[in-house]
């Protein structure tokens, strides 16, 4: 599947074809099954030598301009009657007159689809299309679910009572005094009355 790198390119290599005047551009559509070579064939002829070299100059000059891209290998420039320019994705034959109907080569691919610029440009921005919606998706941040209830924060435990301080020997044994002597006296227990003395009873009976 051509990459939307190469639909640009070939797009501004058949725009450089018209721009130098070639006729009868054309843009071939290769079967995969019979040509594992390359996806697209670019066919053009000018009316002379010296404009199958202006074509092919013009479209070498325009892609290394635009997108950095330099043919891997390009033939039959001296003679200029021939010229094929491979681009990987697509490859460019630039004949004289005579030599195209020769070497008929829309008729050697009869299983290839001919293919007009304007179907190439409405390729291509359904492909940018597809891949600008496939961005927009991928930056979209995801769904949030919704929030699950919060578990209930934990009982706070009550303080424990700070145990009672025992007592040691002396504090135990002050403790038990005065709880002996705030015990109450027992009821219904007099104390005798105390003796009259025999000398103050004697003053009372001289008298």
């Amino acid at each position: 599947m051509p990459s939307t790198e190469s639909y640009q390119l070939l797009l501004a290599a058949a725009a450089a074809c018209e721009d130098k005047k070639a006729e009868d551009v054309r843009i071939l559509a290769l079967d995969p099954s019979e040509s594992g070579l390359t996806d697209y064939f670019l066919i053009c002829n000018g009316t002379n030598e010296r404009q199958n070299a202006a074509i092919t100059d013009e479209i070498e000059l325009r892609l290394k301009r635009e997108f950095g891209t330099y043919p891997n290998s390009v033939e039959g420039r001296r003679q200029a009657e021939w010229i094929l320019m491979d681009y990987v994705d697509f490859i460019v034959h630039v004949f004289s007159r005579e030599k195209r109907a020769f070497y008929g080569l829309e008729r050697l691919r009869k299983s290839a689809t001919t293919i007009s610029i304007a179907t190439l440009n409405a390729e291509l921005k359904a492909k940018i299309t597809s891949a600008r919606t496939r961005e927009k998706v991928s930056r979209k941040p995801p769904v949030v679910s919704a929030k699950a209830p919060s578990p209930a924060p934990p009982k706070a435990r009550k303080p424990k009572a700070a145990p009672r301080k025992i007592a040691s020997g002396k504090t135990a044994a002050k403790a038990a005094s005065a709880v002996g002597k705030a015990a109450p006296k027992a009821v219904g227990v007099r104390k005798a009355a105390p003796k009259k003395s025999a000398k103050k009873s004697a003053r009372v009976t001289k008298s």
